[in-house]
């Protein structure tokens, strides 16, 4: 296993224990302080080249309570740039957030907040650069499920001095509650959601936000790094669409759309972002942010400005779907017109912004992207595959295995949720960045919760670029029922059924590092060695050096590594 210069160490169980961050950093114990307010850290993001969001929350139930906070030039705040305070109170759940402007290009800074006696741990944020830019780091993360385990890889991310921005894709939590997705590992781990129900009503999303934020490694992560964040699904809910979602029943959980709506606001109130405007509409949240002359960064909103709903396999369909009928499906009913994925708006926005990175002539153009985007067919399963998987798993995920085994047979994509439920719109995709310009996309993508090396193509065969896909924080691979062994042949199977599928593992729990600079991207496939325990290493399952050539991308793997996680 290739290592990393993130060492192994071993954390101290429980809210006591204080992180090691890079320079002078710490996050330090809260729960052995009575009355401290600042039980959920602090956070940044949201920036630009002047500006940045500054956020923290105060755990108390006054109905008006004065927060001040500051932003200096080193951790000591021995040179206060600038100061001011805001009042908060139950209306935003106490959240603080304020719009620090005026700020130099591409800096470093550090903030802090102060609530009477008390003050809150230091952060470190940055701007984006304006001009000349040698180099950009970023962590790509998703999927971070706190009963399925410990956020290692937060804390990974949080002591990664390469790192300089947290790109977050989404599944940034989850709506389930303890008989839900994770709940038999949370328990064992006592790591159970809270509020202990799925949450619905505004007081609960707000209450999962709060206890996500109150982990100790991923306020470790909020405080060392500059958070840019998308939504996917669970921060609603499972699999949302225009009018309802797969996980929402209204007849016991009322209107979706209210349901919607207090999730967002939540949300917008947790998250160290920029609140929409008056007239605006919350679900429309997506930017361009420029990193001076180097890259641009488009992110992407797939579930509740554009998307129609999802269509379900029926499993007796399948049983009596012929190869030419599958093709008749796939053309006819998956591919219909009017299956949209992206809003126009969406569309329009991300289409401008490629256009003016083309004509800023920065080199590298990133998309930030909730879901798999990639042609991903079933895998074919031979017999023997069969044969080897029923002498190892149980009945059920037997069953399971023959499931994907039938899809693979008709040549049916594995999921229908991701771009492959939507080829039109895929295209479409496609179609607006050739118009702007851009065939040579690095689409950055989560959701899935394995690692991914894909090459991506229009329907005529034209390259588009290259999609690197991070895995879950905590969230496991959906091959791993089959055991690590049935993985790796669900996901050996999966590469030689699919063209555009270079490399993947779902195995792994971890993060993807992006380095940048004007010649070359490295992504670097990080895994940690377990979520089960506080006690876990860091390593690196691929390097991949990425190049122009031409109008598009050419690519090389680096180096492999072998470090999995382990039970």
């Amino acid at each position: 296993m290739k290592r990393l210069p993130l060492t192994r160490r071993q954390m101290l169980s429980g809210l006591s224990a204080s992180l090691l961050l890079p320079v002078g950093l710490r996050v330090p114990s809260v729960s052995g302080s009575p009355g401290n307010p600042f039980q959920h850290g602090v956070a940044s993001g949201d920036p630009e080249q002047s500006s940045t969001v500054l956020w923290t929350r105060l755990t108390t139930t006054a109905k008006s309570v004065e927060c001040g906070w500051e932003v200096a030039q080193t951790p000591q705040f021995d040179n206060i740039l600038q100061r001011g305070s805001l009042a908060t109170g139950p209306q935003r759940d106490h959240t603080i957030k304020v719009v620090v402007a005026g700020l130099t290009p591409g800096a470093t800074y550090y903030y802090r907040f102060r609530a009477g006696q008390h003050t809150s741990p230091t952060g470190r944020t940055r701007t984006l650069a304006d001009g000349a830019l040698e180099s950009l780091g970023l962590a790509v993360a998703s999927c971070s499920n706190f009963p399925f385990g410990y956020f290692n890889a937060y804390e990974a991310i949080a002591r990664d001095e390469s790192v300089e921005f947290v790109l977050h894709l989404g599944d940034y939590l989850y709506e389930y509650g303890p008989d839900g997705y994770g709940g038999g590992i949370g328990a064992q781990l006592g790591r159970q959601h809270n509020p202990p129900r799925e949450m619905v009503s505004l007081a609960d999303y707000r209450q999962r936000h709060a206890q996500y934020k109150a982990d100790p490694q991923s306020r470790a992560m909020h405080a060392a790094h500059p958070l840019i964040p998308l939504w996917d699904d669970h921060e609603s809910t499972n699999n949302p669409w225009l009018g309802g979602a797969e996980n929402h029943q209204p007849a016991a959980e009322g209107s979706w759309q209210t349901r919607r709506s207090v999730s967002l606001q939540a949300w917008y109130e947790w998250m160290p972002v920029r609140e929409p405007a008056s007239d605006e509409d919350p679900a429309a949240y997506w930017r361009h942010f420029r990193f001076g002359d180097l890259a641009s960064l488009v992110t992407l909103e797939t579930r509740h400005t554009g998307r129609v709903q999802q269509i379900e396999y029926d499993i007796s369909t399948l049983l009596e779907m012929t190869p030419a009928s599958a093709e008749s499906f796939l053309q006819d009913v998956v591919g219909a017109p009017g299956r949209e994925m992206l809003s126009a708006d969406m569309q329009a926005f991300a289409a401008a912004a490629l256009a003016e990175s083309i004509s800023a002539t920065r080199p590298w153009r990133l998309i930030g992207n909730q879901i798999p985007i990639a042609r991903m067919a079933a895998p074919q399963l031979a017999a023997a595959d069969i044969d080897y998987l029923e002498s190892r798993v149980s009945s059920d995920n037997l069953q399971r295995a023959k499931y994907f085994q039938r899809l693979g047979e008709l040549g049916l994509p594995l999921y229908l949720d991701p771009w492959d439920g939507y080829p039109r719109a895929r295209e479409a995709f496609y179609q607006s960045c050739r118009e702007a310009g851009a065939s040579d996309l690095v689409v950055l993508t989560g959701d899935s919760h394995s690692f991914w090396q894909n090459a991506l193509y229009d329907d005529t065969g034209r390259a588009m670029g290259i999609e690197l896909g991070t895995t879950g924080i905590t969230s496991p691979g959906d091959f791993l029922e089959f055991g690590n062994e049935g993985a790796r042949l669900m996901d050996d199977r999966l590469v030689a059924s699919n063209p555009e599928i270079l490399w993947t593992n779902g195995i792994s729990n971890g993060y993807l590092r992006v380095h940048i600079t004007p010649d070359q991207l490295q992504a670097d496939f990080v895994s940690v060695s377990s979520i089960l325990s506080h006690d876990y290493d860091t390593g690196t399952l691929r390097s991949l050096t990425v190049r122009h050539e031409g109008a598009g991308l050419s690519y090389a793997v680096a180096g492999e590594g072998t470090g999995e996680n382990t039970p």
